[in-house]
């Protein structure tokens, strides 16, 4: 016969177990990374589809990792960083003559995400909206690191640094840059040896969320040159996103989970660096990209066979609670497939021996909770323009779903974005401002099977109640050979 008392010690050794398995967890195919700080789904007010607190996330046992969004200026006004949380950020006040939030409702709730919950709280530096393109010296980027690190960093009672989380430090720090940035090297460097020397001795990481298309054109420098613990690579708004795949192929074309993960094994300095899938959290997340959990689900399977995926990232979290399926949340459900899919992967033989790897095992979670428009009129031309704008919902809009081209022999198009700032936006939850550029190499595609634009979407603060402007420029490469 159970004794009450024996209860109580089976209780308090499942409450160790679980907080133990809360966090990033290298070793697991399982880890749920949900970003937040831009309430994108783009409710304000009372409304309970608003982002809400940091900690109330936290209390869902569903998500492992949150990556705070984010830190729009490393060296802003007085060489300080600037943050965004959109609808978060009201309670912050700012320290006198700076553009530094002072946050001490966050602060707490970092505190108790990290001690009663066991979460990992990431700060991401970047986004949409960053414009500063890196540093001007190898110098000036180590001197920002180690600022950065004065501010966000443990605590230290000496130290005269202006503190937005006060004694609250953060588990580390995640890059999210869209556009070309300079010198970032010695700051990811820099920062990799901060976090892996830390006073308090404590385990932190670095991460990064690069678009799928490979290499990334803005953080590819730094993912080859320091060792990272995860990447939260971006499988949305882009031809190799989740809806490109292939049910049952033994090789995909578009879909190109096996190109980051021969990346982790061959190129990155840390061969044990985790891929998580990176998801769009809703239709109104994305452009493209976004799946239902049950069309997900063989996605997840198949992912699960290569040795260096460690999960799932969406983005973002005001999107994964409020977009229900059957009265069940995006997250939870999203959760139990990528739980199920850890025991089917183990017997799949659609991906090759030598990515092949034993799933971990389950984590138990509760249920709670371009193609370019290449008409025959455009090929005449070498450069096309084509302008999107988002609707004017306050909400980050649904956009086209982009269609992926089919194999070809010859030809490619680069697709560089690049987008305008918008007028400072009204405080409703939203922050202000947008700017971003990159390029993505895509296989040209005959006329016939282009369908739709692609979409604006990418991670970053946006306007309250406006459009979303953006421009892509379409430049065909010259392959010396006549287009038909």
């Amino acid at each position: 016969m159970i004794t009450a008392s024996r209860l109580a010690s089976l209780a308090a050794a499942f409450a160790t177990v679980k907080y133990a398995s809360a966090g990033f967890n290298p070793s697991s195919k399982s880890n749920v990374a949900v970003y937040w700080g831009q309430n994108s789904h783009g409710v304000g007010g009372d409304n309970p589809e608003a982002q809400q607190r940091l900690s109330y996330y936290c209390a869902n046992s569903n998500i492992d990792v949150i990556p705070m969004a984010f830190m729009t200026k490393i060296g802003g006004a007085d060489a300080l960083p600037e943050l965004n949380f959109a609808n978060q950020g009201d309670p912050c006040s700012m320290f006198d003559g700076t553009n530094l939030k002072n946050c001490p409702e966050i602060a707490e709730d970092i505190a108790t995400c990290q001690k009663t919950y066991g979460k990992t709280i990431l700060l991401s530096i970047g986004g949409a909206t960053y414009t500063e393109g890196g540093f001007a010296s190898e110098s000036a980027a180590v001197n920002a690191a180690n600022k950065i690190w004065d501010i966000f960093g443990p605590y230290n009672s000496g130290s005269s640094a202006l503190r937005p989380f006060n004694t609250s430090a953060v588990d580390g720090f995640d890059f999210d840059f869209e556009s070309t940035v300079q010198n970032m090297v010695p700051f990811v460097r820099q920062l990799r040896s901060l976090v892996d020397n830390a006073s308090d001795g404590k385990k932190r990481y670095l991460t990064a969320a690069p678009q799928c298309p490979y290499p990334d054109a803005a953080d590819q420098p730094f993912l080859d040159a320091v060792g990272l613990d995860a990447v939260f690579v971006q499988f949305y708004n882009n031809y190799c996103g989740v809806q490109s795949y292939n049910p049952g192929a033994s090789e995909q074309y578009n879909f190109n989970f096996d190109t980051w993960d021969k990346w982790a094994s061959q190129t990155s300095p840390n061969k044990n660096v985790k891929v998580l899938l990176g998801i769009p959290a809703s239709s109104t997340a994305a452009g493209s990209g976004y799946l239902q959990p049950t069309a997900l689900a063989p996605v997840l399977s198949y992912v699960k066979n290569f040795s260096s995926m460690g999960g799932v990232m969406m983005w973002d979290a005001s999107q994964a609670l409020s977009n229900k399926i059957n009265g069940q949340d995006f997250l939870a459900a999203v959760a139990s497939e990528l739980d199920s899919a850890s025991t089917a992967s183990t017997s799949s033989s659609s991906v090759a021996s030598t990515t092949r790897a034993s799933s971990s095992s389950v984590e138990r979670r509760s249920s709670s909770s371009t193609a370019v428009s290449k008409s025959s009129a455009a090929v005449a031309s070498s450069t096309l323009l084509t302008s999107v704008r988002n609707s004017a919902s306050s909400s980050a809009a649904e956009g086209p779903s982009y269609a992926a081209p089919p194999p070809v022999t010859s030809g490619q198009v680069i697709l560089s974005r690049a987008t305008e700032a918008p007028s400072e936006a009204a405080r409703s939850g939203y922050s202000n401002g947008i700017s971003s550029s990159n390029s993505i190499s895509a296989p040209a595609a005959p006329a016939s099977s282009i369908q739709a634009v692609i979409p604006p979407f990418v991670h970053g603060p946006r306007p309250s109640g406006a459009k979303r402007p953006h421009r892509f420029v379409c430049e065909e490469i010259d392959d010396g050979e006549e287009d038909a």
